[in-house]
């Protein structure tokens, strides 16, 4: 029987490790910025046009590679930083796999200009699906640079499974900013077709993450630094009344490399137990410095999970740096347990209240209580307090306004007798004494009764369905309702919100905001949707982006019913506080009026129905 076992082309394994690296554009961006890091460079130029699937160039001022390191780099397991097993375990550089360069070569189209400061020429390499098309001398700069031109040009279905621009981009940009987070010494310039997206001088981290993440950042940082024997932990976090909705602003770096850890994580939100809302999440960047011998970051090919050889110790050190920044820095209350809080509303005036006081403040406190006059005298006639509260129960409007001075008219007697007129035999039409069919319940549920039982709203789920559908209609039709804010309000946006409004702003348009480009990164808001009126503009727009990256990263809504959901459901939060009981009354027939109004856009029940066998099964009978 002949044998069936065979090796694989290069080609085509090439093509199924480029699968396990490059999963789309950024993985791209990752590779090559890294790569530039370990080369040494101190400026890292990214160019990317049609969010990287034409065109990612990366452009640096490193050592360059010879002739030679030229062509072998692109070869499979073909690296400089590993020479011995134990050099695994002792990694401190970014790319050591040796499969960056083979893998994309192999599903994309590369171009390779690279030169040592020693050599007078430099190298110039030209790379498709695995084949090297061309290699000869160029005059080029010290450095490299690296264009990767039509990714997964060969691979036709791995293209398809690529997302729109808008997300690539952010993949693109999310990765950008990580490297440069980790390597705020090094700048760092990204441009997206033609446009300038960051431009980052080398400095301190605050001053990174001010650059990336915008002005307003500046004023929430509070420094974080813990070490021990084993692991120092330093960088930032952010105050509470700052936390958003989203998780994407948290990062953890590890010898400078970002990586995903839903422990470290928890480590972090547990020391912010008490301070957040519900479902908010707070900024942080934070650098683990520990022996390479006791993490292991050989665990998968992008390099972003790691394992560590004690992760208890290194939760328990990174809870007590961030609880301690908030301690020290007065975000979290620090209680005195030496002063009686019975005694603390008697402190002296003309002094601000404290959390803490010293021991003399305390006896001097005291001091006040040691000749108190416990004589009578000053409430002999407290019990004539109490008479007019005991008659007035009992007491008519008319017989009071006698009693009271200046009243006028004779004054009942204190044994005189009070009668009280009655209804009792008058007919009563049966609509006055029922009570109304709908009842709201704590200003967020309706009840109404229906045949069958009885139905309960949820006022907030319902008025989201209703604006969803609503919304909808202004984008299918063009026809926007806005009301013009009486302030134009101001918003400094970060470059990546930024050029994400600019993407969705015709669309943001018709659903009702209006707004102008003002500076760099800066939009004025002068309209607003008609359901939004009397509300914080500013707060609103930037709630609506958060909401719309939330829903991008975790549910990849197309662009439409993403927008249309943001704003649904940020405007249902807002106005549902401020309904009026006729209002909320007519929320029910908008809602009935609606296409589907069993479900929010997100597949949460509007209402309830109960019914009456139900509720008997309740009582006993």
């Amino acid at each position: 029987m002949e044998d069936i076992v065979h090796l694989l082309p290069d080609s085509i394994a090439n093509q199924i490790a480029a699968g396990e690296v490059v999963q789309r554009p950024a993985s791209v961006v990752k590779e090559l910025l890294e790569n530039s890091i370990d080369a040494g460079a101190n400026d890292i130029k990214l160019v990317v046009k049609d969010a990287g699937k034409a065109l990612i160039h990366v452009i640096d001022n490193g050592k360059g590679m010879s002739v030679t390191d030229a062509r072998m780099s692109f070869e499979r397991h073909a690296t400089s930083k590993i020479r011995t097993a134990e050099d695994l375990f002792k990694i401190r550089t970014m790319g050591f796999r040796g499969e960056a360069l083979a893998s994309i070569a192999a599903v994309a189209q590369v171009e390779m200009k690279t030169k040592r400061a020693a050599d007078e020429l430099g190298t110039l390499l030209q790379v498709e699906a695995s084949e090297i098309k061309r290699q000869e001398p160029s005059a080029t700069k010290d450095g490299a640079s690296i264009c990767v031109k039509n990714l997964f040009y060969n691979v036709p279905a791995r293209r398809n499974f690529l997302k729109s621009n808008p997300v690539e981009l952010r993949h693109i940009t999310d990765e950008f900013q990580r490297v440069a987070l980790a390597n705020s010494e090094i700048s760092m310039t990204l441009i997206n077709n033609d446009l300038e997206m960051f431009q980052l001088e080398s400095g301190k981290l605050s001053k990174r993450i001010v650059q990336l993440f915008g002005r307003n950042y500046q004023q929430q940082l509070i420094p974080c630094q813990e070490e021990t024997p084993h692991v120092k932990v330093e960088g930032y976090v952010g105050k509470p009344e700052f936390a958003k909705k989203t998780r994407g602003e948290q990062f953890f770096f590890v010898n400078g490399r970002f990586i995903k850890n839903n422990y470290l994580n928890h480590a972090v939100n547990t020391a912010f137990q008490g301070l957040l809302k519900e479902d908010y999440f707070p900024f942080y960047v934070l650098f683990i410095e520990m022996d390479p011998l006791h993490v292991d970051i050989n665990v998968h090919p992008t390099k972003t999970e790691v394992k560590f050889d004690d992760d208890r110790m290194l939760y328990g050190v990174i809870n007590s740096a961030v609880r301690q920044a908030l301690g020290s820095f007065n975000v979290t209350p620090s209680l005195d347990f030496g002063t009686d809080v019975n005694f603390e509303q008697f402190t002296s005036p003309d002094r601000p209240k404290t959390f803490t006081q010293t021991s003399s403040t305390r006896d001097n406190n005291y001091a006040q209580f040691k000749n108190i006059d416990n004589s009578r005298d000053k409430a002999k006639n407290w019990e004539s307090l109490y008479d007019f509260a005991k008659r007035e129960d009992i007491i008519s409007d008319e017989q009071l306004q006698k009693e009271l001075p200046g009243g006028g008219g004779n004054t009942e007697s204190p044994g005189s007798t009070v009668t009280f007129s009655s209804r009792m035999g008058e007919e009563l039409d049966e609509d006055q004494f029922m009570p109304s069919k709908t009842y709201r319940l704590h200003n967020r549920y309706l009840i109404r009764q229906v045949k069958s039982g009885m139905t309960i709203i949820d006022e907030k789920a319902a008025f989201e369905r209703i604006l969803f559908e609503r919304y909808e209609s202004r984008l299918g039709t063009g026809n926007r309702a806005s009301q013009s804010t009486l302030f134009p309000q101001q918003i400094s946006l970060n470059p990546s919100d930024y050029s994400l409004v600019m993407e969705i702003k015709s669309e943001i348009q018709q659903l009702g905001f209006e707004f102008e480009e003002m500076g760099q990164h800066m939009i004025v808001i002068q309209g607003v949707p008609a359901e939004l009126s009397n509300c914080n503009e500013k707060e609103v727009f930037e709630e609506l982006l958060e909401q719309y990256k939330f829903n991008s990263k975790e549910l990849g809504l197309n662009q439409k019913d993403n927008l249309c959901r943001s704003l649904a459901k940020r405007t249902a939060a807002i106005k549902c506080k401020s309904l009026g009981d006729q209002e909320a009354e007519q929320l029910i027939d908008q809602l009935f009026a609606c296409k589907q109004p069993n479900y929010t856009p997100d597949g949460s029940p509007t209402y309830k129905l109960i019914s009456l066998d139900k509720i008997k099964s309740w009582f006993s009978s």
